[in-house]
């Protein structure tokens, strides 16, 4: 059985790891130790999403989480048809704060660096990440979501990076990662997109 420690994590990591365990290393039995209430339920959900039976214990204020398979979600490979670049959904998500959602700025900026930590679970779909306004702030020195964004651009996807927007904050020479763009640029790729996804 495998055991993975995401004590001190945030979601989504805790997923992550008992995604990666399940679907990467196949792994048949797993337990996943988290210390706060909402990684236990997202862990469980998971879990149970993926035909395990899961079973929770906590100790010393500490949760966990057990799943048990059949061993038929981890050992068959799904029969998936081959799908061509042409079949590929283009979704281009724009970006217009480093926080997400209303009310607490804290809890924005953390919701929204696990928002960016998460990305690449879109895959190849995911075309374009457009960064405007507040948003450019994501991809300046500092940034603690530049390590992600730098991974992104390796497995191909376009970064582009409102030049005005920089240049208003007065950040153009802070700018790490993504091409420097333009309002034209940003429109013509939306008529290009399947899909755009405004955050």
């Amino acid at each position: 059985m495998k055991e993975i420690d995401a004590r001190g994590l945030a979601c989504p990591a805790p997923v992550l790891m008992a995604k990666s365990a399940i679907e990467d290393e196949k792994e048949n039995r797993i337990t996943v130790i988290v210390d706060n209430r909402a990684s236990r339920e997202n862990v469980s959900l998971f879990l149970e999403s993926k035909q395990f039976t899961v079973s929770v214990e906590e100790k010393n204020g500490d949760f966990y989480v057990t799943g048990e398979g059949d061993g038929a979600a981890v050992s068959q490979e799904p029969a998936v048809a081959e799908t061509s670049d042409a079949d590929l959904k283009k979704i281009m998500i724009m970006v217009s704060t480093d926080r997400m959602g209303y009310g607490d700025d804290v809890l924005g900026l953390g919701l929204m660096v696990n928002f960016i930590r998460t990305l690449k679970e879109m895959g190849p779909e995911l075309w374009r990440l457009v960064f405007v306004n507040n948003g450019v702030k994501l991809a300046i020195t500092g940034s603690e979501v530049l390590d992600d964004l730098r991974f992104l651009e390796s497995e191909g996807l376009h970064i582009l990076v409102c030049g005005t927007c920089l240049d208003h904050f007065d950040l153009l020479e802070q700018k790490q990662i993504g091409q420097t763009t333009n309002m034209l640029d940003i429109v013509t790729a939306m008529q290009l997109a399947d899909k755009v996804v405004n955050i």
